[in-house]
């Protein structure tokens, strides 16, 4: 993360931009000594309060990996572009993909962005290059140095939130807007132009507003809840501000959807937040504003199959539905994390309950490869990560200060501004990007 004082990389239309690596952050804070020396103490939020005057720095030796970028208007919403180079890449340097959209102060300023960060190093290597550099700047120093392509595509209107996936040969966008739409775009021309110099001139020539492939206006308002399914390609379920949920199926050729006008409306006020089930095709969540978690089934009348009516004691801000394991993650304006069993859900009484974060979560994601790892965000910002298989036995002398944590509790992220939404990368082990207003971060922990 850039140091205070230090600018961070703004990215332009289609340039290669150079990103930040490791810097500062807010890790441990430093108290005079007796001697006058400086000593260093965890500062853990939420325990105690930062006292007036006291600077933050970051333990690089926490990360394995830590960068970060900006893309001039903020980002409160972004997905992973899935890529060809396969799974399990844990060899530096990476290279990533994502899609984003942006909420501009104006509507005709917002942009709907590709991005490729690459050259993607880890904070030991940055570390030992910093011991045997000298006073001026090697050419292999530059050559470790992250870089970013950027493809933007003019949108009108804000962007709420940005799903991605793959059908076919197509990586689909699908974009909830302000405008009160669900649009669907290819992302084909952009993914060409961060891979390809003269694609991205031509694309930068255009400079036309995005083309959606299909858009579908029939929610009357706009939304902020939307998920593709895992089993089905390209079926979609998209929820809304006055409680109506909407299921899109695909027609052939992948230009266009049939999407039924009778929506799933047993919610009483907003729907914030929807899930695809990973192992069954025809069952999604979702979670409201009125406080509930509901299971539906498309083939069944539109009336969940399941509830859970107080879920969280204010609203229910977002899900995240266990790749492996029939648990469903919530989290709420109450700051509260629940995890849910599927097979006791008729109980209302989630099976795990932690309060770590201090304002309402905005984020919850379960680690795709393992099963017991999860990640929060909250408005207090702050990213959590935590592993349910960790139990008090496990822990351990614990550092002084901490010791009232909960053991599941693994690592605690901050130096972001407001942060909205956090991702794993189903492609690299551990690493996690969020997103803030303050921009970008992409990080793998020592914890996972």
């Amino acid at each position: 993360m850039a140091a205070p004082g230090e600018d961070a990389c703004t990215a332009g239309d289609g340039e290669t931009e150079e990103m930040d690596e490791a810097g500062s952050d807010d890790n441990d804070m430093e108290d005079e000594g007796v001697d006058g020396e400086v000593e260093s103490k965890v500062y853990v939020p939420g325990l105690e309060p930062l006292q007036p005057g006291v600077e933050l720095e970051m333990d690089q030796s926490a990360y394995r990996m830590y960068h970060e970028c900006q893309t001039g208007a903020p980002c409160l919403s972004f997905d992973i572009v899935r890529d060809e180079d396969g799974g399990n890449r844990e060899q530096f340097p990476l290279s990533l993909l994502l899609c984003a959209g942006t909420q501009a102060d104006t509507a005709l300023s917002n942009r709907l962005l590709v991005m490729r960060m690459h050259n993607l190093h880890g904070t030991g290597e940055v570390k030992e290059d910093e011991k045997e550099s000298s006073d001026e700047e090697s050419d292999e120093d530059e050559d470790k140095k992250p870089q970013m392509e950027l493809a933007m595509m003019p949108h009108y209107g804000g962007i709420n939130r940005v799903r991605v996936t793959r059908r076919g040969q197509q990586s689909l966008a699908a974009v909830w807007s302000e405008k009160g739409q669900v649009e669907i775009f290819d992302l084909q021309p952009q993914l060409e132009a961060v891979h390809n110099s003269d694609a991205m001139a031509a694309l930068i020539q255009q400079q036309k507003e995005a083309s959606p492939l299909f858009s579908f206006s029939g929610h009357m308002t706009e939304g902020f809840a939307i998920d593709w399914s895992p089993k089905v390609p390209g079926r979609l379920v998209s929820g809304d501000c006055k409680k109506n949920i909407h299921v899109w199926e695909p027609r052939e050729g992948g230009t266009s959807w049939q999407i039924d006008q009778r929506p799933f409306s047993s919610h009483s006020k907003s729907v914030e937040d929807l899930q695809w089930s990973p192992t069954e095709a025809t069952v999604f969540a979702s979670c409201s504003v009125d406080q509930s978690i509901r299971v539906w089934d498309i083939r069944a009348p539109p009336n969940s199959m399941l509830s859970a009516n107080e879920a969280h004691s204010s609203d229910v801000n977002v899900i995240s539905w266990n790749s492996s394991e029939p648990f469903l993650l919530s989290g709420g304006d109450d700051g509260l994390l629940k995890v849910w069993d599927l097979r006791q859900f008729k109980s209302g009484r989630p099976v795990a309950n932690f309060k770590q974060h201090s304002a309402p979560v905005t984020s919850v994601e379960w680690n795709p490869v393992d099963s017991s790892v999860f990640a929060a965000s909250g408005a207090d910002d702050v990213v959590s990560q935590w592993d349910l298989s960790v139990e008090s036995c496990d822990v351990g002398a614990r550092a002084e200060g901490v010791k009232d944590l909960p053991p599941q509790l693994l690592f605690l992220h901050q130096g972001q501004t407001e942060v909205k939404e956090i991702h794993w990368h189903p492609q690299m082990p551990g690493v996690l990007i969020s997103t803030a207003l303050s921009g970008f971060n992409l990080f793998r922990t020592i914890s996972v």
